[in-house]
């Protein structure tokens, strides 16, 4: 018998099942997990619609308990969880436990979040009969939930960007719905992370169709998906490729809906002269460090460094390439994402221009072994491509010979999720002119860090222009990112007892509201 997938409260098994595979060895791990019919997707879509109306009219207080109920449910069944993440990911024990507790944590912050109030924007507009030349109308307006969305599990955080990773807890807080789209590296840890959502819904007494879980491998379950009339946004984190396609078939339906989609960046890192003079080597040791923590399985790792060509660049140089040799080969995600880091490594290196520095040891085909390289920024001006994302630990140097040079590097690049700048007081004047284009480029500008830590709070962007995410003005990670689910309606001229309760003259729940006369 396979292992089920949750269409709402209900247990399903598929006549057609697929295995989870050891990310350490390619092996097929014990168990069958089924494969969501076409039928029990467009079941999943029809009871989130179902559930919608009575689900985004519960109170935030209601809402926030649900998610509470969730983190709860899930540290109850923690070991079981890491335990299967291990396998099934290749991470290592204490990285899963930390995500785990960001996964809880990003729960409870938008719990907070809902009782605080403010993401609910009421705006009040009292009538002005006497106003001329024209009397104006009672006007209110709220945020409301767009409607059910489609969540995409992703590859590299199987349970903070996944099953009730943030884009499930900001649509959930946003009284959405949710049907997710298993990643199927991780059909085991995706099983036990449903199981504990399922659970809070039924003993928070919501409607079954607030959520559901589906699974299997290949792109037409997510199509599918997608292309439901029930559903009304997208959130997914992954591939550049697998984003854009996900973005065409919602632009197709009859009635597009809008893909919050994080895909590709390669978070420039600046190293400007007076730093680089003070602290070189422990620059170049710790940016391996950041580069290849974790098998440089970040969206937000450094994949180029701009500097301007200088002996403290060599000084950087040689402390990195020191450090990067050290570097053990590490368990990639799946066997997938270790063969193309493989390709990208060697389209990169024998690219016009480009030189290995340094390389780690070699593991094999399921391990990723550590690269630096480095550029003229001449040979990389004429060839963009250079600046594509290889998902894995490696980073490019580009070597600048003047400030312009730096500038046009910049301006060349795509939109990204981060640029950090490493600088000392010194390095102010060069550095002023850089951020605004900086600022047109990146969601998030750091100094005197390294941009694999993202913090989950009200202030954190994690987001970018495109090909970093789909849409500009959006976070994947933080409070904000509870703005994707919803859209504002104005109410002009209700009488008292049809307005929703957000706008209602007593305020029976107790929102912040702004009022002007």
């Amino acid at each position: 018998m396979s292992s089920a997938y949750l269409i709402g409260a209900q247990r399903r098994t598929g006549a057609a099942s697929f295995t989870g595979i050891e990310a350490a060895t390619g092996k097929a791990l014990d168990g069958d997990f089924a494969i969501t019919t076409a039928d029990d997707i467009a079941q999943a879509c029809a009871l989130a619609g179902a559930a919608f109306d009575a689900y985004r009219e519960t109170t935030p207080e209601a809402r926030a308990a649900f998610l509470d109920a969730i983190a709860a449910a899930l540290e109850a069944r923690a070991e079981a969880i890491v335990a299967r993440a291990m396998l099934e990911s290749g991470l290592p024990q204490g990285r899963l436990n930390g995500e785990l507790g960001r996964t809880t944590g990003q729960l409870r912050l938008f719990a907070k979040v809902l009782r605080e109030g403010d993401w609910a924007g009421a705006i009040i507009e009292p009538a002005l009969p006497e106003r001329q030349p024209l009397p104006r109308p009672d006007l209110r307006a709220r945020q409301i939930a767009v409607g059910p969305v489609a969540v995409f599990g992703a590859s590299n955080f199987p349970l903070a960007f996944s099953v009730a990773g943030g884009d499930t807890a900001s649509a959930l807080a946003a009284g959405c719905p949710v049907v997710v789209k298993a990643h199927p590296a991780h059909p085991g840890t995706s099983l036990l992370a449903g199981e504990a959502i399922a659970e809070a819904v039924a003993a928070c007494g919501l409607p079954e169709g607030v959520f559901s879980l589906i699974q299997g491998p290949g792109n037409d379950i997510g199509t599918a998906l997608v292309a439901n009339p029930h559903i009304k946004a997208v959130g997914f984190t992954g591939s550049r490729g697998g984003g854009l396609a996900l973005i065409a078939v919602a632009a197709s339906r009859l009635e597009p809906i809008p893909v919050y989609a994080e895909m590709s960046s390669i978070n420039p890192v600046l190293l400007f002269p007076a730093a680089l003079a003070a602290r070189a080597e422990d620059l170049g040791r710790a940016y391996v460090g950041s580069l290849s923590l974790f098998a440089g399985q970040f969206c937000t790792n450094p994949g180029v460094v701009v500097a301007l060509d200088s002996p403290d660049l060599d000084r950087f140089l040689g402390a990195a390439s020191e450090a990067l040799k050290g570097v053990a080969p590490q368990v990639m995600l799946t066997g997938g994402i270790a063969a193309a880091y493989a390709r990208g490594i060697e389209t990169l290196s024998g690219a016009d221009g480009v030189a290995v520095l340094a390389a780690g040891p070699d593991g094999d085909a399921q391990c990723g072994a550590a690269r630096l390289l480095a550029v003229d920024a001449d040979d990389l001006l004429s060839n963009p491509a250079l600046t594509h994302e290889v998902f894995g630990p490696s980073s490019l140097v580009i070597r600048c010979k003047d400030a312009e040079q730096i500038v046009a590097v910049l301006e060349g690049l795509e939109g990204q999720l981060t640029a950090t700048l490493h600088i000392d007081e010194a390095d102010y004047p060069l550095a002023a002119p850089l951020l605004p284009i900086l600022e047109r480029k990146v969601g998030r500008i750091l100094a005197n860090g390294w941009p694999t830590g993202v913090e989950v709070s009200r202030s954190m962007v994690h987001g970018g222009p495109f090909p970093a995410t789909s849409d500009p003005r959006t976070t994947s990670v933080g409070a904000m990112a509870i703005h994707r689910f919803l859209r504002p309606v104005c109410y002009q001229a209700l009488p008292d007892a049809l307005l929703p309760d957000a706008l209602k003259a007593g305020n029976p729940l107790g929102l912040p509201r702004r009022q002007f006369d």
